[in-house]
């Protein structure tokens, strides 16, 4: 048995952690406004991501299924971002961006709970039966953010990039004029203000609908959905 002192001390730094992980994050804005990210899935939504962030000075550490295919990418990127595994990933981002088809994000979180625990977590992907089974049809039932959040406990998590087609997440970024928006919904007004920069740093304008129960409103199937909407149009559709 752990010596009474001791006991306290690890309880207590396991109370502090997410509040700690959030000081650090929000830390890095101050300090250059600089952030180490992980990504879990580095696809059309994640490369690009990567490659936008990149430009913008972050450090990242890339990740899929087959790392291999993502040196070049790594190398194109410059030496702020390096291929590691989905784990190094997770334990590496003061942020995380999981985007991943969503049929894999209850491995995910079940793989990677420890390193996730109290972090930032911006997750992208979509509930389609036809290829994520029985368990799409839940998630659109219950809305997805709701979902996503059963599937990743003990993060600090926000919908983000799940709306936008990833043609447009590409040709769209920075453009000028009215720029494209990117729907938020999350739990963590922390956590929404970092997804919110980083939507910024991408090249885009973040409109924060809500809370993760409010992300249905941008789920597929909703008039928003698939559609590189500028905020103005985003929040008339929302009736925001």
């Amino acid at each position: 048995m752990l010596p009474r002192r001791r006991l306290l001390l690890l309880t207590g730094i396991a109370i502090l952690a997410p509040a700690l992980l959030a000081f650090t994050a929000r830390g890095a804005w101050a300090q250059g406004g600089k952030l180490k990210i992980g990504i879990i899935g580095t696809g059309r939504i994640g490369g690009t991501l990567a490659e936008l962030w990149a430009k913008a000075g972050h450090e990242l550490v890339i990740s899929s299924r087959h790392p291999e295919q993502l040196e070049a990418l790594a190398e194109r990127l410059g030496p702020k971002t390096r291929v590691g595994t989905p784990a190094e990933a997770a334990a590496f981002g003061e942020v995380v961006l999981i985007s991943v088809p969503y049929g894999a994000l209850p491995q995910v979180g079940r793989d990677y709970a420890t390193q996730l625990q109290g972090k930032v977590v911006l997750e992208t992907g979509n509930p389609f039966p036809h290829r994520d089974g029985a368990m799409a049809h839940e998630a659109r039932r219950k809305g997805t953010g709701v979902a996503s959040a059963q599937w990743l406990p003990g993060v600090r998590l926000v919908r983000a990039f799940s709306t936008i087609p990833h043609h447009a997440l590409r040709s769209e970024a920075h453009r000028p004029g009215e720029r494209v928006a990117v729907p938020l919904a999350g739990d963590d007004p922390q956590a929404l203000e970092i997804a919110a920069r980083l939507v910024e740093d991408a090249g885009f304008e973040p409109v924060v609908v809500g809370p993760l129960a409010r992300a249905s409103q941008f789920d597929v199937g909703t008039p928003v959905f698939a559609r590189a909407l500028t905020a103005r149009e985003l929040r008339q559709a929302l009736g925001m």
